[in-house]
Parts: C-alpha cells; structure tokens; sequence
C-alpha cells in the first residue's frame, strides 16, 4: 500500500520561499515519475512540477521559480518554491506514478503533468502566499 505524506506548506508573504516535502512509503523510488499538483478552491488542479529520471516539467506559472527533485535514499520528493506569489495559494498535492509517464510534443519529451498519468496521492499540504 502506497502512502504519500506532504510536508512543509504554510502562510507567507509574497516574495518568500516555502520548501514542500513528501514522504513515500510502499512505493519504489527510482526513475518513476513523480510530481506536485495544486488545487486553489473554485478551480481545477493542475500539475506544477514532475519528475522523470532525470528529466522534469514544469507548468509555466512554475518555471523559473520552483524546483522539484528527489532524494531516493529518503523516499523523499521535494519542491522548492521562491519568489512566491499570491496567485501560489492553494493545496499542494505529491503523487506517484507506477511507472515512468512522459508526455511528448515537438518531437521532444518530457516528464507528464497530465493528473491521468499518476496512481497514488497524498492528502495535501496548504500554502497560503499574501499580498
């Protein structure tokens, strides 16, 4: 049984940094993907960042600003938000995949933020950004 445990999230002001974890247990880390999904209320959740091996994705809003990675020898995935913005709050979400997911366009690939591609979610973690 795969359990997925967040981390980290919080009330800041804008331009701050927050540091999200998420601890695996029942599942094997490695190359599998990885990744953090948020849900502000009234809206849809979206993928922020995957991971893939090493190969990540990130939504637009994201790039720039946050950084997944992964500790395999903590069964540990982290994201690393700067620069925070009000547009930011909302419940952050890890999930796991059971394999690697890639989604590929222009002839390149990429690891998967589509939310069909992973197979275990944790409960969430809130991060609140004000003005």
């Amino acid at each position: 049984q795969v359990e997925l445990v967040e981390s980290g999230g919080g009330s800041v002001q804008a331009g701050e940094s927050l540091r999200l974890s998420c601890v695996a247990s029942g599942y094997t880390f490695g190359r599998s993907s990885m990744g953090w999904f948020r849900q502000a209320p009234g809206r849809e959740r979206e993928g922020v960042a995957s991971i893939t091996g090493g190969s990540t994705d990130y939504a637009e809003s994201a790039k720039g600003r946050f950084t997944i990675s992964r500790d395999n020898s903590k069964n540990t995935l982290y994201l690393q938000m700067s620069s925070l913005k009000p547009e930011d709050s909302a419940m952050y979400y890890c999930a796991a995949a059971d394999g690697l997911r890639t989604n590929c366009r222009g002839g390149q690939c990429f690891s998967s933020l589509r939310e069909i591609d992973f197979d275990h979610w944790g409960q969430g973690t809130q991060v609140t950004v004000s003005s």
